[in-house]
């Protein structure tokens, strides 16, 4: 039984989907004015993850995550480069799409924009305002936070509280500190579409409204983000929808931890801000992922250098197995002994972890426990079944591929594919032992030291050598 902590009633409960097998997963995307963040790729990779175990578990997900290709940010940088707001949307939408591909996260069943979008925005504004939920002051339209009542249910911000905290707001048209915008005039320059009130755009908050009601239902299982999304973007989300449609918005919430940099927030002025693509630029993609599945998606995570040093020494142990398995598969034979390992304790182990509010610190461990214990199998006993490493590699590519993504067996393969190359590394491997039945450890040491230049280590065990390959 998978359970979730859902943030909107503060405690774990039994995933039920609405229309079982199928989930609906709403992510929020990014806002294209720029290369996103290590910190946004915490979020997008534990989602994916999420998104991937559902799938483990036989579930069919429609995943939607948006793309906010009309905001101030876009406008501000369209100004500063002298270029059209929709140019410089559409190039990070492409620099988006690469970098998430880089990191192995699945594509989402959809990708809707906002600018395409509009008739369905506007359609949801004109709603509120119908309902009395919405105002129009001189082609700016707001949302009345006041009207309605639960507002703050997701936060646990209270109105009052939020009020007499608010600081002066610039904007004097509002009724109260708290309303948001859900559709604003356009200034001399900046993009617009015609309205019932104005030139103008959306805000923020209605965009992800809109888009998700449309493609996902007026209510749906999942909606997904970080914690900085809590308030006010998914307060107001629930605000909105639930004031037009007169239900629930979401079953479920999940939020995703902060991410600090050497524990210390990071920002550009500090000098710790780093893309997703700076950091695809020294380490693998697979090593990312492990960082993250190494702490609870919930819980804050310290980002250093330190960790992902850590993650890649960690994944050699992983990719070595791998190595071996795809070797022993291109020349163990089918007809060899059998050996009654338990296979199944270990996917119970992983399964018992990820149900439990997707707890991927420990389903990590158990891979990890795995590929000790397959080790050790494998130097014990010698001419181990097929069938054997078929299903060593199948347990790996159902956990540790298709659900965590920090292994790739296609990197491997083309090794183990080449068997004439297999075949030369083992037959220098015997003249090795040959060398050294002979005492001529000269040569010995020889054919050691070389295979080692070109990126292959000899592992001596006293059953036998096997090798793994590194890259150099």
């Amino acid at each position: 039984m998978l359970s979730i902590y859902n943030t909107l009633t503060k405690m774990k409960e039994e995933f039920v989907p609405i229309h079982s097998p199928e989930v609906s997963m709403y992510v929020c995307g990014p806002t294209v004015y720029d290369f996103f963040h290590i910190g946004n790729a915490r979020s997008f990779i534990m989602a994916d993850i999420v998104r991937r175990y559902l799938e483990y578990k036989n579930y069919k997900v429609k995943y939607v995550m948006n793309l906010t290709d009309v905001d101030d940010k876009i406008i501000k940088k369209s100004i500063q480069e002298k270029k059209q707001a929709a140019e410089i949307s559409e190039n990070y939408i492409l620099a988006f799409l690469e970098d998430i591909n880089k990191l192995k996260i699945k594509p989402a069943t959809l990708y809707p924009k906002a600018t395409a979008h509009m008739k369905e925005i506007i359609q949801f504004i004109k709603e509120l305002e119908d309902k009395g939920y919405a105002y129009n002051i001189d082609g700016n339209v707001f949302f009345d936070v006041l009207k309605f009542k639960e507002y703050g249910k997701l936060s646990g911000k209270k109105t009052d509280e939020l009020e007499s905290g608010a600081r002066i707001e610039i904007n004097e048209e509002k009724r109260n500190p708290l309303d948001f915008s859900l559709w604003k005039k356009a200034k001399a320059g900046e993009p617009f579409w015609e309205s019932f009130w104005s030139k103008g755009r959306p805000g923020w908050h209605i965009e992800c409204s809109a888009m998700s009601c449309k493609h996902l239902g007026t209510t749906f299982d999942i909606h997904a983000g970080g914690n900085d999304l809590i308030f006010p973007h998914h307060e107001n989300e629930i605000a909105q929808s639930e004031a037009a449609n007169g239900k629930k918005f979401v079953n479920y919430w999940i939020h995703f931890g902060f991410l600090n940099i050497n524990d210390e927030k990071m920002s550009k002025s500090l000098g710790n801000f780093f893309t997703a693509r700076d950091i695809l630029k020294k380490h693998s993609a697979e090593a990312i992922r492990l960082s993250f599945a190494q702490t609870h998606y919930a819980g804050p995570l310290n980002y250093s250098e330190d960790l992902l040093l850590s993650s890649e020494k960690g994944l050699e142990k992983i990719n070595n197995l791998a190595y071996k398995i795809q070797n022993e598969l291109s020349t163990a034979k089918k007809t060899e002994v059998s050996l009654n390992f338990n296979f199944d304790k270990y996917y119970r182990a992983f399964e018992s972890s990820m149900d439990d509010d997707f707890n991927t610190p420990q389903a990590t461990a158990v891979i990890f426990d795995f590929t000790r214990d397959i080790n050790k199998t494998i130097s014990e006993n010698e001419n181990l079944n097929y069938e054997f490493f078929k299903s060593a590699k199948l347990f790996l590519e159902k956990t540790a591929v298709n659900v965590l993504g920090i292994l790739d067996f296609e990197k491997h393969s083309k090794y183990a594919g080449d068997s004439i190359e297999n075949e030369l590394i083992e037959l220098l491997i015997r003249l090795r032992i040959e060398a050294k039945e002979e005492k001529n450890f000269l040569l010995s040491d020889k054919i050691r030291d070389r295979l080692k230049e070109i990126g292959i280590i000899l592992q001596d065990s006293k059953e036998r050598t096997t090798f793994k390959r590194i890259t150099i």
